[in-house]
């Protein structure tokens, strides 16, 4: 299935009296992986809230194209009280049924969230405890969850940055598999090396958009200076 193109047009945040985000205007096309760099603090994350929904900007965030968004969201952290006694499944069910996770999973969503943990390397840690995880296997988890049901249109905020490299690994060929099929990826990337990799277009973000296209045309001196990235 396709994935949408999204349209940003003249979006500007400002939140306590600071500007975040200023005058931002880029497209990403249908079925693009478009990799979203930049320095810390320079807006990307509040990017990604203004494009959810979750921050109040200004300007306009256009989906465009004839069939519905299937969205899957990896945050960069998952709030939660690690003394509760959930298991990766007990997370992962909040996302296909409505019955409380303490209740146990029903029988016709467990294959469901089997095939995600699958997908993602981590069938065989599905009973553990999810306050029991390191940094990097909780966001293999929030990475199932975006699979359930698969997206046609993916957001990710730094899902690798605490991963063990197998892991990252893992993730990088779970979205490529799936934008190869036409699901339209935007990947907030702190890896200079990965984005070149994988990438069809590049935003930097650093309050304005400074630059926005190939990754094999971007002028060195912003991947140097502005794009706040490991090389």
């Amino acid at each position: 299935m396709a994935g949408p193109a999204i349209s940003f047009s003249d979006v500007n945040l400002t939140l306590g009296g600071v500007r975040i985000l200023r005058d931002v205007s880029f497209k990403i096309e249908s079925g693009e992986l478009a990799c979203v760099i930049g320095p810390n603090g320079g807006g990307k994350t509040s990017l990604i809230r203004s494009l959810l929904g979750q921050m109040p900007h200004s300007g306009n965030v256009r989906y465009e194209g004839d069939g519905a968004v299937q969205l899957g969201y990896v945050p960069q952290f998952l709030e939660i009280d690690r003394t509760l006694p959930l298991t990766v499944t007990n997370v992962m069910s909040v996302m296909v049924q409505r019955t409380p996770a303490f209740f146990g999973v029903k029988k016709k969503y467990l294959s469901l969230i089997n095939a995600a943990l699958d997908r993602t390397g981590f069938k065989g840690k599905r009973n553990r405890l999810f306050g029991g995880l390191s940094g990097g296997e909780r966001q293999r988890v929030l990475f199932a969850q975006a699979l359930m049901p698969e997206p046609n249109f993916l957001v990710l905020d730094e899902p690798t940055a605490n991963m063990d490299e197998a892991g990252a690994r893992r993730i990088e060929e779970v979205v490529l598999e799936l934008n190869a099929l036409g699901t339209t990826v935007l990947w907030i990337n702190h890896d200079l090396a990965q984005v070149k990799r994988v990438a069809s277009k590049v935003v930097v973000v650093d309050g304005g958009v400074p630059y926005c296209g190939p990754p094999s045309e971007m002028p060195p001196q912003i991947a140097e200076t502005r794009a706040g990235v490991v090389v």
